[in-house]
């Protein structure tokens, strides 16, 4: 069966590195954003004219709707996905208290929901095909939760819940589910903490800097290749102790 990847949140930051290292590997890929358009479309064509196949699609991942559009775009164009990385992920750092139900509802619709959303999608072929691979990001957060980010830390613990339960579930199936949990990765995302922020994050971390979207990709591609790996999250955060 050709190999086919869904990276949500593709176009920058992580979900770029796991793009460009899983088309490196042989992998078709379709991109996901649902704002920067251009760095997916810029992706996109870098990743044809290195001889990998790819395609991008603007898709807000926590509407089903246009998910499920999205993987029958995908399906028609590279393939049955065989391996779905849920790397689209929003963050809003506040006290607890100044959290509005919006934003509360936002960010676990697109952490939480767009997971089920993606798995929802891919499930059905790949129960079909006995197999397939599904990867969820968490976070360091969701492991040790973090002050002023607890509804991005909710989400992410519960991916974790969801990762091992799914993965309970699914084995008897052939399909594997694994989580990576990212430490404090030098990303878009991060950068708003401000540098004397992450300055005392890096000097926190043992490995003594932050991390590089790279190195997450590589787990991921770890993962994606681990055929008796399953039920796991696998922590790539540069020995960051328990806070």
């Amino acid at each position: 069966m050709r190999r086919v990847a869904l990276v949500t949140g593709s176009s920058r930051g992580i979900g770029r590195a796991c793009a460009e290292a899983l088309s490196a590997e042989g992998f078709a890929v379709c991109l996901n954003c649902v704002e920067r358009e251009d760095l997916a479309a810029a992706l996109c064509d870098e990743l044809r004219q290195r001889g990998g196949d790819a395609i991008w699609v603007r898709a807000d991942v926590a509407d089903p709707d246009a998910v499920r559009e999205m993987v029958s775009r995908a399906e028609r164009e590279l393939g049955k996905i065989t391996l779905l990385v849920n790397n689209a992920g929003i963050a809003r750092q506040q006290l607890f208290q100044d959290i509005d139900r919006a934003t509360w509802d936002r960010v676990f619709a697109v952490n939480l929901g767009g997971c089920y959303n993606t798995i929802q999608a891919v499930l059905p072929n790949m129960l079909h095909e006995h197999a397939g691979c599904i990867i969820n990001m968490s976070s360091i957060w969701g492991r040790h939760g973090a002050s002023c980010e607890v509804t991005y830390s909710a989400t992410k613990h519960a991916i974790i819940g969801l990762t091992r339960s799914l993965a309970a579930e699914l084995a008897p199936s052939g399909i594997r589910v694994n989580a990576v949990a990212p430490g404090v990765i030098d990303t878009d995302m991060v950068q708003v903490l401000g540098q004397e922020t992450l300055g005392m994050l890096a000097d926190e971390i043992p490995l003594g800097r932050l991390g590089r979207s790279e190195e997450i990709a590589r787990a991921v591609l770890y993962l994606a290749g681990a055929e008796y790996v399953t039920g796991q999250v696998l922590h790539v955060d540069g020995g960051f102790p328990i806070i």
